[in-house]
């Protein structure tokens, strides 16, 4: 009887993402981590729901994706896509209706709002093809891969964003994913994980981003100053140029996460973005803060971070790193709860958790 209560309340901490003090990572179950476990500033504004309380369907093909959002009573009606297999152009046309606003070639997410997309059973590959929110609200995305998106070349999606949002954005939170490319803007490729254009109150989490020229940024260009509340936390950087990420204005947050062989820059605060840069682990990388190509300032708040073979540049025109010891230069305020691991426990904790197919883990706070 104890054993079974025991149990019992493991695994309604684990629902919750709360700590048990034993073991790395507390696994989520898969039907609960979609409706729950939002954290940082998709917590606010209202909160993140996605599809919570709505029909639950389940597609293997890109058309059957639309046709899902398609088919609902309404835009703003909670539908929950469970996706399976490999999603690409060849099977993702537009699907028209009343609901929706979709189009070919792209996973488009259009003036509507309360939509899960959650990958499960042998996983969620978007292949060659982006996913795009443009006026859409209350969005969740989880446990899925995104790869090779090209804005040129052939086939192009999404303007080469893996994970693009635009135009009057609000509360989404994307967890568990693997965005990647195999190159740089040369090679066809944009960013991973990009919003503009008024988009707020975003979170990404427990998530692989790799292989790119581009990690992503907030802000499109710098009179493009309506976005923030950003947070990035338990993600892991590897093998990117730039932009991990780019923030032009607003406000955002990055903690425990692992940026590994960041190769000309990292988290990049200009035109007066505010970054708080609390524990993470820099490792083998090269001018991982600052302000860089721009002589408009950006700020940050720094505390608790780990910097393991890391190269900084020397201040010049258009290029002002934090380093080689980075100091505040703002403060700024953490309107929601948060747990930090020590910096020196995030290469192994992400490592474990984060990306597509782990199970949906998270930190339980400890090594």
């Amino acid at each position: 009887m104890r054993r079974s209560v025991a149990l019992r309340l493991c695994a309604a901490l684990a629902m919750t993402g709360l700590a048990t003090g034993t073991g790395a990572v507390l696994p989520i179950p898969e039907a609960s981590a979609a409706t729950g476990g939002v954290t940082g500033y998709a917590t606010q504004n209202g909160g993140t729901t996605g599809g919570a309380g709505g029909q639950t369907v389940k597609a293997t093909t890109g058309t059957a994706i639309h046709a899902a959002l398609c088919g609902r009573a309404s835009a703003s009606t909670p539908i929950t896509i469970q996706v399976e297999g490999t999603i690409n152009h060849g099977n993702t046309t537009k699907v028209s209706g009343s609901s929706c606003n979709t189009a070919a070639g792209v996973i488009e997410l259009k003036a509507i709002s309360n939509v899960t997309i959650v990958g499960v059973g042998s996983g969620a590959v978007f292949d060659q093809l982006g996913i795009h929110l443009r006026e859409a609200r209350n969005i969740i995305i989880q446990n899925v891969t995104v790869r090779n998106v090209k804005k040129s070349g052939s086939p192009t999606s999404n303007g080469g964003d893996a994970i693009g949002m635009e135009r009057n954005v609000r509360n989404v939170w994307v967890d568990h994913v693997n965005l990647e490319a195999s190159g740089g803007e040369s090679e066809g490729y944009d960013g991973l994980f990009d919003m503009k254009d008024n988009t707020q109150y975003v979170t990404l989490s427990y998530s692989v981003l790799r292989n790119s020229g581009r990690g992503g940024l907030v802000g499109s260009s710098e009179s493009d100053l309506s976005n923030g509340f950003i947070t990035y936390h338990h993600n892991r950087y590897e093998n990117i140029d730039s932009r991990a990420p780019l923030l032009r204005g607003g406000t955002a947050h990055m903690y425990n996460n692992h940026y590994l062989r960041l190769n000309e820059s990292g988290i990049n605060s200009r035109a007066g973005a505010r970054a708080k840069v609390d524990n993470n682990y820099f490792e083998d990388s090269k001018d991982v803060l600052g302000t860089f190509y721009t002589d408009a300032a950006g700020y940050w708040q720094v505390g608790g971070n780990t910097f393991d073979n890391v190269t900084w540049s020397s201040p010049g025109s258009e290029n002002h790193p934090a380093g080689p010891n980075p100091q505040s230069n703002t403060t700024i305020t953490i309107p929601y709860s948060h747990s930090l691991d020590a910096a020196g426990c995030v290469p192994g904790i992400v490592s474990r958790t984060a990306g597509a197919n782990k199970g949906l883990q998270v930190s339980d706070g400890t090594c």
